[in-house]
């Protein structure tokens, strides 16, 4: 066992003191915005996710793709598909080639109701976090990336 995970070690104690921070900070954010969304666009964040990782892919994703990149289930992803589509925000699109596939992608009123959202999501953000500097963001953002690159590294080191 080395030093860091060493449960007496001071610096393994900080370091769960830091993930029990950002695992409040990140519960409360996200009940805040569950909320936000459905009071005030009579939706879920699950479904703004979905058409914020559909908004950066113009020519659409595939089910199975688009559940990657969300990292859910192809049942979730499927089930939220369904119903932005009844409400014509996503169209099913065949691939060229493949008769057992299909793309999801924004229509234009999706993307309209996704710029609306986006531009709610961004201040409701921006209000919550008002307390951090420019500066300050920037720094965490970057040494929280450096993080999940290590993560990333070492599960990959692990899995082979």
């Amino acid at each position: 066992m080395t030093s860091a995970q060493h449960p007496d070690d001071p610096a393994s104690k900080e370091r769960l003191r830091l993930w029990l921070r950002l695992l409040k900070m990140t519960r409360s954010v996200d009940a805040r915005l569950r909320d936000k969304f459905r009071v005030e666009f009579a939706s879920t964040l699950p479904r703004f996710d979905l058409m914020a990782a559909l908004s950066q892919h113009k020519d659409g994703l595939k089910m199975s793709r688009l559940s990657d990149v969300l990292r859910v289930s192809g049942g979730n992803v499927t089930g939220i598909a369904d119903r932005l589509a009844d409400e014509g925000l996503v169209e099913r699109v065949p691939v060229p080639g493949d008769r057992r596939a299909t793309l999801l992608r924004l229509t234009p009123t999706g993307y309209t109701e996704f710029a609306s959202q986006a531009r709610a999501h961004e201040a409701w953000i921006d209000d919550m976090l008002s307390g951090v500097t420019a500066e300050e963001a920037r720094t965490l953002a970057a040494r929280l990336q450096q993080f999940a690159d290590q993560t990333d590294k070492a599960e990959e080191t692990h899995a082979q």
